[in-house]
């Protein structure tokens, strides 16, 4: 029987593959074992078939879908150069069904490889999967769209954002538009600020090689961060199919600024030095091999936007991520303004209510003010709170199963990627110029104790 799509990983001997892909395709796979899927891998490495298929059902065993390998047990590899028109097109030529091609390989690798495209016939249906970071800037992401578009249609390439595919992330759309209580006070008029924080106890971990060009700034800010603000942030689409969906994450993110234009003011960025997290002690970033401090590359990264338009004019949204830092609380928080009025008789703070969707473990909480049960004048804070679970797929194979499926719904769309990069080139701009000094922390903690965080 031929597969209805044969999904051909470029790059698959890289880590991204055998970490991330491989597994999350093995427990979609054990999820949903009808799908009709052939697996290819190509890659630079000269690994013939069966060592391939090791290393796919080795990865298949990290999440105890060995039984699924069966599905893919007859999977191919080739070497290739997928730079080379070729070399391309007989991956095409060879695939069953539709063809999905997955770069899981570096952007600017992953950009030469969408030229060389131009030489090569493209079946119908053909997908293509990108990594973030899409382009270097707004002007090399404009160029490659301009370049996916005459190769594809755009509802055909799906610009992968994994956090996108948490679960975490889909269930905030649920609180929001499926209960009256949240969906009529979600605006300006009743919320005071929205910070999303997604600190890393992870280190460098060898990445020497992408992330000091790119620093937190971009690798997490840029990269991920906007994209789960639009979530918060969007005008309720009229549908979650995946027209109506972009069409309101990408309006959103077109009204988001930096705030006041002012990027001094409203960013901020720090590296780590030594120190230890857990039971792991870090060396300082700047003598972490292939690291070149001359690059003032920064490992923790905050900016303050606000979107320009009639719900949140107003609203400062901050945004920040870091590695090498205590065990932080990852997590969308939203807090509302206090009060109008409290009735005199009460005794005690009357704090505004907050509410916190947290990034894993996935739960959501609200801190409310009640009575004591003492004294009933006395208010005291409760927070009611619910467990939301991890969903039934890793981030990945929520990624993946939009692939197979060709519902880009969790795609990012070619001018919501543009936007992110127009978003924080002030930023980038006024950090490049040294108007926005480059602090520092000690592994370990929180950040800087001059932030107060």
């Amino acid at each position: 029987m031929t597969a209805d799509t044969t999904l051909i990983i470029l790059g698959a001997s890289g880590d991204l593959t055998s970490r991330l892909l491989l597994p999350a395709l093995g427990q979609l796979l054990t999820r949903e074992p009808g799908r009709s899927v052939r697996l290819h891998g190509a890659g630079m490495e000269d690994w013939t078939d069966e060592h391939w298929r090791e290393v796919v059902q080795k990865a298949f065993q990290t999440t105890d879908a060995a039984a699924a390998f069966a599905a893919v047990s007859e999977t191919t590899y080739s070497r290739a150069d997928i730079t080379e028109p070729a070399d391309l097109q007989k991956l095409l030529d060879d695939a069953e069904g539709r063809p999905a091609l997955y770069f899981a390989v570096p952007p600017a690798v992953a950009e030469k490889s969408c030229l060389a495209l131009s030489d090569v016939n493209i079946p119908d249906g053909t997908v293509l999967a990108l990594e973030k970071p899409f382009g270097t800037d707004e002007a090399s992401a404009h160029r490659l769209n301009q370049q996916l578009a005459k190769l594809v249609p755009e509802d055909q390439v799906f610009r992968i954002d994994h956090f996108l595919g948490r679960s975490t992330v889909l269930n905030l759309l649920g609180a929001r538009f499926a209960n009256r209580l949240l969906e009529s006070v979600w605006s300006a008029d009743d919320i005071a600020s929205v910070e999303i924080d997604y600190p890393e106890a992870l280190g460098l971990e060898g990445r020497a090689g992408y992330y000091d060009g790119a620093g937190a700034l971009v690798d997490m800010i840029q990269s991920h961060l906007l994209q789960v603000m639009a979530f918060v942030t969007m005008e309720p689409p009229a549908s979650l199919n995946q027209l109506d969906l972009r069409d309101a994450t990408s309006a959103v993110l077109r009204a988001t600024h930096v705030r006041d234009d002012d990027p001094v003011r409203n960013s901020r960025r720090a590296r780590y030095t030594a120190g230890d997290v857990g039971d792991r002690h870090f060396t300082s970033y700047v003598d972490e091999p292939g690291v070149d401090p001359a690059r003032g590359t920064e490992t923790l990264a905050e900016m303050t936007v606000e979107v320009r338009n009639a719900r949140w004019q107003g609203v400062p949204i901050t945004l920040r991520s870091g590695k090498a830092l205590s065990s932080g609380h990852r997590a969308v928080t939203v807090a509302f303004k206090p009060v109008r009025h409290l009735p005199g008789g009460f005794n005690g703070e009357s704090e505004p209510s907050v509410l916190v969707f947290s990034l894993g473990p996935d739960t959501m909480s609200l801190g409310l003010n009640v009575n004591g049960a003492d004294d009933p004048l006395e208010l005291e804070r409760v927070t009611l709170a619910a467990d939301l679970g991890e969903g039934a797929l890793k981030a990945y194979g929520e990624v993946l199963s939009g692939i197979l499926d060709g519902d880009a719904m969790l795609a990012v769309r070619g001018d919501a990627a543009e936007q992110c990069w127009r978003i924080v080139q002030p930023v980038i701009d006024a950090w490049r110029k040294n108007e926005v000094p480059l602090d520092e922390y000690a592994a370990g903690t929180a950040g800087p104790a001059s932030w107060n965080l």
